[in-house]
């Protein structure tokens, strides 16, 4: 009973926690507009931690519960669904092709984001030091965007307009008293439903006796990859294929720095060597992989193509991964 009940928690907090935070965004882009927030710096600051806010949301209940490690194996399983399943099923459906400004600052910016999380986790401990780092790789990536006004709009930049024009031309006539109602109503069902997941997805841990971190890998990652699996496959059906990609490498870049600070900070801990050398190898493996797609071979600094062929290695390496997880978990039991 109480594993069936674990699971229709699990699937219960991944369908509030979408819902919330869309009210979450549309509450607060309502009120950002309406206090005379330019849409851009809407899209820079409302929207991109919106849509970051189930990641970092159920990263803060697992923390406060105990579960540190499934905060870090949702922030790390979360850019590993991101790449292999969630881009690998869109260069499936349509072939994406690779913009020059990506290859020369998106992809670059994504991969020492990468490095210097990984740098953090050497020693096989996160504390509040390495989540300080990691902000300000944050504040660095925020600092980047910044910069580029009046340039050429950069890959980040469209993506997060995009989904700012989602929320912002769909909520015109929005007061801003029921837009702090929407804004209120998300963080609370956003709080409320990570709590329900976290709960869910732990006890589904301990019923068969894997750990935290698989869970976090697997089920929490996938579920926080939810929204961005729907948005590239609806993108790239309506043919805007490089926003797609572009939501793929902002989602991971900030679930690297503003998502995985959080167990850093307020719950220290030290890790398993697998999560280092498998975890997030397999992390480093796909973003290096990303990055080959996209250059292209030779290594074209005007953008390649991410082909159906490739689209399906990356698939297959997530396949890969899962599988490695399961002989793994299979093992310790």
């Amino acid at each position: 009973m109480s594993t069936w009940l674990a699971v229709v928690a699990i699937f219960a907090g991944f369908v509030v926690l979408a819902k919330s935070a869309d009210a979450f965004v549309d509450g607060a882009a309502a009120c950002a507009g309406n206090f005379g927030m330019s849409p851009a710096m809407v899209g820079l600051t409302v929207v991109s931690l919106g849509t970051s806010a189930p990641e970092i949301l159920v990263s803060m209940m697992a923390s406060f519960d105990g579960s540190a490690s499934l905060a870090v194996g949702n922030a790390i399983g979360s850019n590993i669904a991101n790449t292999g399943l969630v881009l690998g099923i869109t260069a499936l459906i349509a072939p994406i092709p690779v913009r020059e400004w990506v290859v020369t600052r998106e992809l670059p910016i994504l991969f020492m984001i990468t490095v210097g999380a990984g740098l953090t986790l050497v020693d096989l401990s996160l504390d509040p030091i390495d989540g300080g780092l990691l902000l300000l790789g944050l504040a660095a990536v925020i600092y980047i965007l910044a910069s580029e006004k009046g340039k050429e709009k950069t890959f980040l930049e469209e993506v997060l307009e995009e989904e700012t024009k989602e929320h912002v031309i769909e909520l015109p006539n929005i007061s801003t008293a029921h837009g702090v109602r929407l804004l209120s109503i998300g963080l609370v069902l956003l709080l409320i439903s990570s709590k329900i997941l976290v709960w869910g997805a732990t006890s589904i841990a301990v019923t068969l006796g894997v750990s935290d971190a698989v869970i976090g890998l697997t089920i929490v990652a996938i579920g926080t990859s939810l929204p961005e699996l729907a948005a590239t496959i609806s993108c790239a059906l309506k043919g805007h294929h490089d926003i797609a990609l572009g939501n793929i490498i902002g989602s991971n870049i900030f679930n690297m720095v503003a998502v995985l600070p959080i167990p850093a900070l307020l719950s220290p801990l030290v890790l398993d060597s697998a999560f280092l050398y498998r975890d997030f190898g397999f992390m480093l493996l796909l973003t290096v992989m990303l990055m080959i797609f996209a250059y292209g071979f030779p290594m074209k600094l005007s953008g390649g193509m991410i082909s159906r062929r490739k689209g399906l290695i990356l698939l297959v390496t997530y396949v890969a991964f899962n599988w490695t997880l399961y002989g793994t978990a299979i093992q310790s039991t």
